[in-house]
């Protein structure tokens, strides 16, 4: 399931399981994810980030102190900031905290429902589909020569045909090597590779 469509999966399967929407922070490294999905109420989602609540949220701050999975309402700290409150606002009245991974790469979703508390079972699957996520998405220790060498260049400003010709390779060559690196790397855009690669320092 290293694959997109094997996210996709998981991902739909939350969706499912969770009525009033998800967000899924993939391996959190420096307080940034390796990949984040969101499927909460827009209008949630953009409150929440405008106000900075990530920093606050007592559910987050649970999911870096443990592994596991807990109910909102049985977390247990300090909402400062009412932010529990202020979800229920948008139909998130019932949720689950699943964390698990090292603390140096941390996978953290939050869970929602509007009518019920979330049953042990429905707990436990969620738990399993995030742990699934979290070990098809870890990001790669190393590219290879070739994948470095043809994200280097771009880095630096070439352009295919430049760097192409640097490499004393095809054009259509170094588009398969930064699309093989895009995909080790799991993003879709050049650009993104570059950022990626640069923050793992993998170049």
């Amino acid at each position: 399931m290293r694959d997109s469509r094997g996210l996709d999966q998981g991902l739909a399967r939350l969706s499912d399981l969770s009525p009033k929407g998800y967000a899924l922070g993939l391996h959190i490294r420096y307080a940034a994810a390796h990949l984040m999905f969101q499927t909460y109420d827009p209008r949630w989602t953009e409150a929440y980030t405008e106000n900075g609540y990530m920093l606050a949220d007592p559910t987050v701050f649970w999911g870096f102190g443990n592994e596991g999975a807990r109910r909102w309402s049985e977390v247990g700290l300090p909402d400062q900031h009412g932010i529990l409150d202020q979800a229920r606002v948008f139909g998130l009245n019932y949720g689950v905290v699943v964390s698990c991974g090292p603390i140096s790469s941390r996978t953290i979703g939050g869970f929602a429902r509007e009518d019920r508390e979330f049953s042990d079972d429905e707990i436990d699957e969620i738990q399993a589909v995030v742990k699934e996520l979290h070990d098809v998405s870890t990001p790669p220790d190393q590219l290879t020569p070739a994948q470095r060498m043809a994200l280097r260049l771009i880095a630096k400003g070439s352009r295919h045909a430049e760097a192409a010709a640097i490499l004393g390779i095809s054009e259509s060559a170094l588009k398969a090597r930064l699309r093989s690196a895009r995909d080790r790397l799991m993003v879709r855009t050049t650009a993104e590779a570059v950022q990626r690669a640069q923050e793992y320092n993998l170049l």
